[in-house]
């Protein structure tokens, strides 16, 4: 399903909170939902508008919400979004539209809603769900190609690649939001020179530059989710660093795929960006380059072809312990984007219930790294510095092959075209500490 682009996009649209206007993330022409803690320790559904964060929960007590946003707000009451996700897109605009209206210059309901706002800096912000599965895709066909090359240099693509959204199942239980740390794990390793696996503390550990799709409205088990209707099923998006132990992981990958070097650690950033705040910056699936096979007819949609992919900037920074200390900005390692994406997100929830496999509301899928075709866009250190043996220079003079106990890493994402206004995704955060 296409979305629209109506009122609550105009660029003309300013807000009474100050610090929404031109804020590089959450002007009011974005208006994600979360979770937030607030200073009584309770969990609230939220907004984020500008530095500011609107309770929900209290508009919706004080009567300034009706109809399908009073419905999303009322389902979000446990302190979790899982129920009010299930609502689907309906109750979604709903809210949206009403928060632009509550939130806009001029609105009446100005001083009825301004003792609802909170600081973000004295806010925490946890998953904003509960997740009961994970999925993680590998749509970045330069991330996979790169890889390939470092591994395989004559066969970088093996043959399913083109033919089928390629996934593995993560785990739900090491996700975790934006601002915490990411603790080196232990695992098995190869060898040197044919001598046996040793255990201990990985030497490789590296990022993956990805978008996490959040599932709305589920199906049951063994009703698989045409592709037309992917995009209903289709919550909202999010940064997703899936973290890798690429030393454990070339170990035990083969022949079943990543286990102990992807289960440690996945970090999320804690904003849902609504599909309705992304309308203006949806996109055409790129053409597939000649001589590629068309997708199976159940991956197929008209409307998904023409609008199912993203124009969405994607970074990763990185600050050293010792960057730090002498007050360095962190410094930029990639600039990718969406659109490199191979299958689109459609596509990918399409694939993953086409067996019957029930997705449900609060499940997350990633689509894997995207990097992009030049070596400034690798959404790796794997691939940046192939394989560790090109470091990476930071300021300072410290050199990288792969991440370092100290290091933090953030991801940050960007959605800009011309005639709108542009909006984020907000950080996607964790710092490196040492192995246990």
């Amino acid at each position: 399903m296409r979305q629209r682009i109506d009122e609550t996009h105009d660029i003309q649209l300013t807000s009474w909170v100050a610090s929404a206007n031109g804020h590089a993330d959450f002007p009011i022409q974005n208006l994600p939902v979360g979770i937030f803690t607030a200073e009584d320790g309770r969990r609230r559904p939220c907004t984020a508008i500008g530095d500011s964060i609107f309770d929900l929960s209290a508009a919706l007590s004080a009567g300034l919400l009706s109809g399908g946003s009073a419905a999303f707000v009322e389902a979000a009451g446990s302190g979790v979004l899982n129920d009010a996700l299930a609502l689907g897109s309906a109750s979604r605009r709903a809210l949206r539209t009403r928060l632009s209206e509550l939130l806009r210059t001029g609105a009446v309901e100005r001083s009825r809603v301004e003792p609802m706002l909170h600081h973000a800096s004295s806010c925490s912000l946890p998953l904003p769900v509960t997740i009961g599965d994970f999925t993680d895709f590998f749509v970045g066909i330069h991330h996979a190609r790169n890889v390939g090359q470092l591994f395989r240099p004559d066969n970088p693509l093996l043959p399913n690649y083109k033919h089928v959204p390629i996934g593995y199942h993560g785990r739900s239980s090491s996700v975790g939001a934006s601002g915490g740390s990411v603790r080196r794990p232990n695992g098995q390793t190869r060898g040197e020179g044919g001598s046996p696996p040793d255990f201990g503390p990985c030497r490789k550990l590296d990022y993956e530059l990805e978008l996490g799709i959040w599932i709305g409205p589920g199906n049951d088990l063994g009703s698989p989710i045409p592709i037309a209707e992917a995009s209903e099923h289709i919550a909202g998006f999010c940064l997703l660093n899936d973290w890798s132990a690429r030393d454990i992981q070339a170990w035990e990958y083969q022949p079943l795929g990543p286990f102990l070097a992807k289960n440690f650690s996945s970090t999320v950033s804690p904003w849902i960006i609504t599909p309705e705040a992304l309308a203006p910056y949806a996109i055409a699936q790129p053409a597939r380059p000649e001589g590629d096979p068309s997708p199976l007819p159940y991956l197929v949609d008209a409307d998904d072809r023409l609008s199912g992919a993203f124009d969405i900037e994607l970074e990763v920074l990185i600050s050293s312990r010792r960057m730090a200390m002498h007050e360095l900005a962190a410094h930029s390692l990639a600039l990718s984007n969406a659109r490199y994406m191979y299958w689109t997100a459609a596509q990918i929830v399409a694939h993953h219930a086409s067996g019957g496999c029930n997705l449900r509301s609060g499940d997350l899928i990633g689509t894997g790294t995207i990097s992009g075709p030049a070596p400034t866009e690798a959404g790796s250190l794997l691939e940046a510095t192939l394989g560790g043996r090109n470091p990476i220079l930071l300021p300072g003079g410290e050199e990288r092959q792969f991440l370092e106990d100290g290091d933090e890493v953030t991801l940050r994402a960007r959605c800009r075209r011309p005639g709108f206004a542009a909006i984020g995704f907000g950080e996607c955060r964790a710092q490196i500490q040492a192995a246990p």
